[in-house]
């Protein structure tokens, strides 16, 4: 009876610890941890898959080909250009991520309070995966344009030189051209990507990881080669849904001014003019940038918070 009692009181904290999740201020700081790790691993990968997706039709015979001319026209540096936005704009993205993911498990806890399973289902991981890219999107949103801008203008060769001089410079010019509505264009779209994509990433990391860890063993201890192909599959699950979006994405916010008339319409005339193919254009990029940059993610999410659990 003894036995039994301490049992159940041993499942009820347990239930409790998972309804808690972890503190709001260490999941916001791992995660900003990561996106730094995810950003520095990942970036020319991103720029590849951006260029890609938004050249001229035959201006690159694929990824291997932007790099090669990237590298001929601006060395190893052209490969790190418009990286400042996404490592400025990362961190507190990353963080919002990760907070937001935390938070969307206990809506789900709180929603369902008869529940006796502390374990949450994979819908229910799922949208607590969504419900992180909600507010994610308001800084991701801007970032993203940004980025894009800077990784477009040293792609084809200007008399005139590059419009911008930095991330600050495209800010100023944008609020110049169109106000706060042209620093935001393509909100909607990130969001459109970075939904189901967050969805099937937080889903495929927690599946993984508990798949990996040994019979009886708790997934929430730590194993870097199981973090690193947890991670790595993650990414790979996002970036399988998330690159049509990602390429309207790219097009609509890095065309100038009045070329679309939104998000349908951007991918309505890429469609027309190239086909369906041209939905997974950088499709070979992102997928070879997935597995690094997001093993780093979880790696600099998962002992970080570890660290930060052993200071206090």
């Amino acid at each position: 009876m003894a036995v039994s009692k301490t049992n159940d009181a041993s499942s009820q904290d347990e239930f409790q610890a998972a309804k808690s999740g972890t503190s709001p201020v260490k999941s916001f700081l791992s995660g900003g941890f990561g996106g730094v790790a995810a950003v520095l691993v990942g970036h020319p990968f991103d720029l590849t898959k951006t260029r890609l997706q938004t050249a001229a039709e035959g201006t690159y015979t694929g990824g291997i080909d932007v790099v090669k001319k990237t590298l001929a026209k601006d060395g190893i540096r052209g490969m790190y250009r418009g990286m400042l936005p996404p490592l400025l704009g990362v961190t507190p993205i990353f963080a919002l991520s990760f907070w937001s993911y935390d938070m969307g498990k206990k809506v789900v806890y709180a929603l369902t309070p008869k529940r006796t399973d502390p374990q949450l289902s994979l819908p229910e991981l799922a949208f607590a995966g969504f419900f992180s890219a909600v507010p994610t999107t308001l800084i991701a949103g801007p970032a993203e344009r940004v980025k894009v801008l800077l990784q477009l203008q040293g792609q084809g060769a200007s008399a005139a030189g590059p419009k911008y001089n930095g991330p600050i410079d495209v800010v100023r010019q944008l609020y110049k051209e169109g106000g706060l509505k042209s620093i935001w264009r393509g909100s909607g779209a990130t969001l459109a990507r970075d939904g189901p994509g967050s969805a099937a990433y937080f889903c495929a990391y927690e599946t993984v990881k508990k798949l990996l860890a040994p019979a009886g063993a708790d997934p929430a201890q730590l194993n870097m080669l199981n973090v690193i192909t947890a991670g790595g599959l993650a990414g790979m699950a996002m970036w399988s849904l998330a690159i049509p979006p990602d390429v309207i994405k790219s097009r609509y916010q890095g065309a100038p001014h009045g070329t679309y008339t939104g998000f349908l319409d951007c991918a309505q005339k890429t469609v027309a003019k190239e086909g369906v193919k041209a939905l997974f254009k950088g499709f070979g990029p992102a997928m070879a940038r997935a597995f690094p940059a997001n093993a780093a993610t979880f790696v600099g999410v998962e002992y970080s918070l570890q660290l930060m659990n052993q200071l206090w």
